[in-house]
């Protein structure tokens, strides 16, 4: 079964739409949701907080709507393929409901993975807080990754994007099921690069538009065999360069 076109911009309108105004939103960063204050040094704070005074100063709420917001604005896009595909295999009165099924698994597996993440923000910021180090550290980790036989692999997974049964309860149970899978190989992949920003004294916005370029690009790359490989995937950009020149080519 094909999907429409108007079914097709639909989706994308919704997703990409949604993906904006969360973008916005941590813009604006209304409670600090994107950032981690610190006690200013005085007498009674000269060298660093403890977890107790952190957590007062950032409560895990605020910490887990951030990065909540933070993988809808940079994982939604990723999302289009696999909820196409539920809409073509999934009856018209089902679509909406197994679409949110999907994602509710693909959420519910990232925030699961931002608690663990969280942790190590808050232990790492405790250790050297207002510091670059972690975050240099967790980068040079995200590099020797990228081009790991590993990463490949949950690249891979990623992409298998599975038949689905079209009613019953079988069929928003593998919806369900789906979307955990889906976000276990997302993060599986790009655990290190969604770790980056978020250990950034500044510049949180910037580089999680960069890791948003990179991880979409590699979403777009065919399946490889897992091995070493210095491969950048940069199919994103190539596809912006060719349609760039494409429009600025004049017309006949």
């Amino acid at each position: 079964m094909k999907l429409s076109r108007n079914n097709r911009i639909a989706i994308n309108f919704v997703i990409i739409g949604m993906s904006i105004l969360v973008w916005v939103l941590l813009l604006v960063n209304p409670g600090h949701i994107m950032t981690m204050e610190h006690c200013h040094v005085s007498d009674s704070c000269s060298s660093g907080v403890s977890n107790e005074m952190l957590l007062k100063m950032n409560p895990i709420s605020m910490q887990l709507l951030g990065w909540g917001l933070m993988v809808v604005a940079m994982m939604q896009t990723k999302l289009i393929l696999p909820i196409q595909l539920i809409y073509m295999q999934s009856f018209k009165r089902y679509r909406f409901f197994h679409s949110f099924l999907f994602v509710l698994g693909y959420i519910t597996a990232w925030m699961i993975a931002g608690i663990l993440m969280i942790a190590v923000i808050i232990e790492l910021n405790v250790l050297m807080p207002i510091s670059y180090i972690p975050a240099l550290g967790v980068l040079l980790i995200a590099v020797i990754w990228q081009f790991s036989p590993i990463k490949q692999r949950f690249l891979n997974l990623g992409g298998d994007h599975r038949m689905l049964p079209a009613f019953g309860w079988i069929a928003s149970r593998d919806a369900l099921y789906f979307g955990i899978m889906h976000g276990l190989w997302c993060i599986g992949s790009g655990w290190a690069l969604m770790l980056f920003p978020m250990l950034l004294p500044e510049g949180h916005i910037l580089a999680m538009l960069i890791v948003t370029f990179i991880m979409l690009s590699e979403h777009l790359e065919h399946p490889r065999f897992p091995q070493w490989n210095l491969n950048f995937r940069l199919k994103l950009f190539k596809i912006i360069i060719a349609q760039t020149k494409i429009r600025l080519m004049p017309s006949k």
